[in-house]
This record gives structure tokens, C-alpha cells and sequence, in this order.
């Protein structure tokens, strides 16, 4: 029994699901199953049932779980210690952000980091806010950089800079109005990204604001990245909010029009969970990312 197969074992129990596990993990289907099997290969026991296309823990897999959940624990922690003890500035932190800062805010301040601290290796997963806020809980990423809001309150947030959504479409679209002179948001057709996103929930907070439920919008398209949303803004197919700095260039070469609406700026923000100890290397790129 390794350290690798209680991380694949407890990433598939959690989710019920092998893919989404291998997903998280960043392994393959194949790999993850065979992990699961050489587990249970090993250890006599069946640990879960396939049924039908679904995946669920046996009564000896909910019984492991919480133990297996101890030791991985318990092996970060030692890590820790261990990276501590050393007083140098090494070893590997695993960062998650969303898609604006990872594509737009993030790499030049990276570069600087591994100029400045070469020894330390960062692993990055990009996701949405919700995506990455899940995995700083429960312990799969050290540290989360986020745009949206944020719910779990075993989490420490602290702000690093900031951004302004903004309403773009093409050139030659038109915008309906109300008789108040105000934006006829109901009658947009809409490119959005998927829930759980930054970018959506800004979109949800203008509703509010206007006083429009968000389900009565004509959402037309829902797509992964906000690379595909303004392309296909470009292309004539709808209207976003979307943040400046992804549009920034194509506004610039007349490729997008900012439409005026009042959009409060938002926060980029830093995650780390409240009860892990950070080591000296996840200090180190807290303090080179600007926070304290």
C-alpha cells in the first residue's frame, strides 16, 4: 500500500467517480482504475461497487476512508515539518487559479518567483473559482487564486489586486433599450461561462443589481474559457461581461465595444486554508505574489 494509491482512493471516494478523480489527480482513467485495483489486489478487500455506470464504497471502503484520509494527512503534515526543519526555501507548492488571473494576471509574477527562488517547483491547475476553492478545502491545491466570491469560511482570503468586468459585443451589434434608457438585459442573447465561474457571477451580480433574474436572460451559448466567450463575442454571436483584461486588446483594434454600464470592480484573491501551516516555500510565493 503506497501514499499514491490512498490519494487515488480517497479522490474517487470523494467524488464517486473515477474519471473526475483522474481529472483532479491529473492522471489518466486508465491509471486511476488501476491504482483502485492494485489496491484492492493487495489488500483482499473490495473497496467499491460498480453499479451500473456509477461507483459507490463498500462498507469496508467507508470504513477505510476516514483513515486514509488520516494518513495523507498526516504525510503532509510531515512534509511540512520536514521543509520547515530545513530553513531553506524548497520543495513544491500546488497552486490553483481561475482562468483571468492564471492566463492574464499570474505569469509575469511567476517568472519572478522562479528568478527569485529557483529550488521551488509550483505545480498550477487552472479552474473556475468554485473548481479551485473545493480543492484548497479539501486539501488538493496549498494555495487557490480566485476573481468570484467565495463560501467556505475555513478558508483565509486575502485581496492582491483588483479587476473590472466590463459588457462587450461586436462592432455592429445593437443594444435594445428600455423606455428608462436603461440596458434591455432580457433581451441580449448572452455568451456565458459555466457555473461556478467568476465571469458568471459578475453577469449575475449586474442582474441583480437591474433587477432581472438572471434565468429570465437569453443565454445562447455556455462555453469553458473566457478565450471562447470573447471570440465568439468577435463573431457576432452575443454579448458578454467579461473581464478588461481579456478583451483589453481586441477593444483596443476595434474588434469589441465596451458597452457603458456601471460594473463594480472585483478582487483577486489568495486561498489558503486556515488550519494547514504554510511551509517556507509556500511563504515564499505568498510573500512575492504581494500578500502577508
Amino acid at each position: 500500500m503506497t501514499l499514491d494509491q490512498l490519494r487515488v482512493f480517497a479522490a474517487v471516494a470523494e467524488r464517486s467517480h473515477v474519471t473526475r478523480a483522474a481529472h483532479a489527480l491529473g492522471m489518466t482513467q486508465s491509471a486511476t482504475s488501476a491504482a483502485i485495483a492494485s489496491l484492492e489486489r493487495q489488500s483482499g478487500v473490495k473497496l467499491f461497487n460498480r453499479v451500473g455506470r456509477g461507483i459507490e464504497l463498500t462498507e469496508a471502503g467507508r470504513r477505510f476512508l476516514p483513515e486514509a484520509k488520516n494518513v495523507i494527512e498526516r504525510a503532509a503534515i510531515a512534509r511540512a515539518i520536514l521543509e520547515q526543519s530545513a530553513e531553506t526555501e524548497s520543495g513544491t507548492v500546488s497552486v490553483g487559479a481561475s482562468q483571468t488571473i492564471a492566463n492574464h494576471w499570474l505569469p509575469r509574477r511567476l517568472a519572478a518567483f522562479r528568478e527569485a527562488y529557483p529550488a521551488i517547483r509550483l505545480d498550477i491547475t487552472i479552474g473556475n473559482t468554485q473548481t479551485v476553492e473545493d480543492a484548497v478545502v479539501s486539501g488538493e491545491l496549498d494555495i487557490g487564486m480566485v476573481e468570484g466570491p467565495t463560501t467556505h469560511q475555513i478558508l483565509i482570503r486575502t485581496i492582491a489586486d483588483s479587476d473590472r468586468p466590463v459588457l462587450v459585443t461586436s462592432p455592429g451589434m445593437s443594444v435594445p433599450l428600455l423606455s428608462t434608457g436603461r440596458i434591455d438585459l432580457a433581451s441580449l442573447p448572452w455568451i456565458v461561462r459555466e457555473e461556478g465561474s467568476g465571469t458568471r457571477d459578475a453577469l449575475r451580480q449586474l442582474c441583480d443589481r437591474m433587477g432581472v433574474p438572471f434565468d429570465m436572460l437569453r443565454i445562447i451559448l455556455v462555453l469553458p474559457s473566457n478565450e471562447a466567450v470573447r471570440e465568439a463575442v468577435e463573431a457576432g454571436a452575443g454579448a458578454a461581461v467579461i473581464s478588461e483584461q481579456v478583451v483589453a486588446a481586441s477593444v483596443e483594434t476595434g474588434r469589441l465595444s465596451v458597452v457603458p454600464v456601471d460594473l463594480p470592480q472585483r478582487d483577486f484573491a489568495l486561498l489558503r486554508h486556515s488550519q494547514r501551516v504554510m511551509t517556507p516555500a509556500q511563504r515564499a510565493l505568498v510573500s512575492t505574489l504581494g500578500y502577508r
